[in-house]
């Protein structure tokens, strides 16, 4: 399968109204801004996204929506996450049926813990389930089930599987991503902000960024400038994204990056309950760190 995930891609927020429906207005205009700030595609449903607190026929129409506002500027992904194989492969149809869509992110079944070749067997038996290209989302730190190196390798060698986005944070999990799977058909993009230039550095053909909701042209410079030889530039901008992505930490994922929206002009409303917004002591930290990076 041709298709290669490049770039930077966000794994764009859900915006809702106080009464939990989606807040199409805030989407459409936030989809706007990604555009304007070089974005090269966009992934409704990640974790970014709270794909865990809505259900498929929310999805389904965000879905719709995500095409008519890209309108073909952004490759867009979706997310197909569920804690069963079964579940995962009805919601892989599903986004199949709306049409349009140019990969799939499966991330790893939550809670129950996996051996290797359940994750193998897991991740095969999706992909056989859909023609869409999948990209494997590996977020130990959040999921508790990680994929080796070793099973990325084999998993590569299935014809739709085509990338692996690596959250964990460790960079000789995604270095041996990328050293295992060179001369094949497939790729790494990073998912940990701080790491992407060094990401690109080993070959990683791009990131999925959820810092870049917030600052997406500081996140493409990263990108653009790294190709284009300028490795200092691309280095000034790692640095100035790396401190929002510190910053994160401040609240329970994705709070910080909703407050940060909202701060910028773009509400997006709050995080689906538990999830609190921040204290105000917190937010002005945020205030000083968007403010230094040039985004207020």
């Amino acid at each position: 399968m041709s298709f290669t995930p490049k770039g930077i891609v966000v794994p764009i927020v859900t915006p809702v109204d106080e009464n939990g429906k989606l807040n199409e207005k805030a989407y459409r205009d936030l989809i706007e801004y990604l555009y304007q700030g070089g974005i090269h595609g966009v992934f409704p449903f990640g974790t970014t996204g709270e794909f865990y607190a809505y259900d498929l026929g929310f999805y389904t129409h965000l879905l719709e929506v995500t095409k008519d506002a890209v309108a073909g500027r952004m490759q867009i992904y979706a997310g197909a996450n569920h804690i069963t194989t079964k579940g995962a492969a009805e919601i892989a149809k599903a986004v199949e049926k709306v049409g349009g869509i140019d990969a799939l992110s499966v991330l790893t079944p939550m809670f129950v813990s996996q051996t290797q070749e359940e994750v193998y067997t897991y991740y095969k038996e999706v992909a056989a389930a859909t023609s869409l290209p999948i990209i494997i989302y590996n977020n130990k730190p959040k999921t508790n089930v990680g994929v080796d190196p070793a099973t990325v390798a084999k998993l590569a060698e299935i014809d739709n599987i085509v990338a692996a986005k690596d959250s964990t944070g460790d960079m000789t999990n995604a270095e041996e991503y990328i050293r295992l799977t060179r001369g094949m058909e497939f790729s790494v993009m990073m998912g940990r902000d701080t790491l992407i230039l060094a990401g690109l550095h080993y070959g990683a053909t791009g990131a999925i960024a959820s810092c870049a909701n917030v600052a997406p042209r500081i996140a493409v410079d990263i990108y653009d400038k790294f190709n284009a030889g300028d490795y200092q530039g691309a280095l000034d901008a790692q640095f100035k994204l790396s401190a929002l992505r510190v910053a994160t930490n401040m609240g329970s994922f994705p709070v910080t990056l909703k407050e940060a929206l909202k701060l910028i002009g773009h509400d997006c409303g709050d995080c689906v309950k538990p999830i609190l917004p921040l204290h105000d002591d917190q937010r002005e930290k945020l205030r000083k760190v968007l403010s230094e990076m040039g985004l207020l």
